[in-house]
């Protein structure tokens, strides 16, 4: 049985309105929803960053995530050159239970593979952990704080 295509596609970011539309989710959800400053939320890496972004039928963002590669994801992941690091990953309200946080997960996931790499780290909200372990993330080290937000290391291997 085969469903209907879903309302929506997910892209690598390409261009200055692509990004834009990146970091206005960002601002919505990380921002607004959960109050993390935003002189915070945007750093230096997300210069470097593969962006990848959902998009509706009509234009509209819905939701976005980001890789780091190479060095930069190297300085978060405790020095692993061959490790990604999956953040920012943002569903906008009304967009989310709708599947779309899943696949910009394996966009990104896609991206890390085509980069070589072998496996995809992230810090992920506690109250998100269910949803990265049904996408085959393992915890693993202690809970820690971000932004004030409790998190937790996990990983995906990408290579059998």
């Amino acid at each position: 049985m085969t469903g209907s295509p879903a309302p929506w596609t997910t892209r690598t970011a390409a261009g200055e309105e692509d990004l834009a539309a990146c970091f206005q989710v960002r601002k919505e959800v990380f921002v607004g929803e959960q109050e993390v400053p935003e002189e915070i939320e945007y750093d230096a890496y997300d210069a470097g960053a593969l962006h990848v972004l959902a998009v509706a039928a009509d234009g509209g963002a819905l939701g976005t995530g980001r890789l780091l590669h190479g060095a930069a994801a190297a300085a978060r992941n405790g020095g692993d050159p061959a490790v990604g690091s999956l953040g920012r990953l943002a569903v906008i309200r009304a967009a989310r239970g709708l599947g779309v946080g899943a696949a910009l997960v394996r966009a990104i996931e896609d991206a890390a593979r085509e980069l070589g790499l072998d496996a995809v780290d992230l810090h992920a909200q506690t109250h998100a952990l269910g949803f990265y372990e049904r996408l085959g993330y393992v915890a693993y080290g202690p809970e820690f704080p971000d932004a004030g937000i409790p998190h937790r290391a996990m990983r995906r291997t990408l290579r059998d």
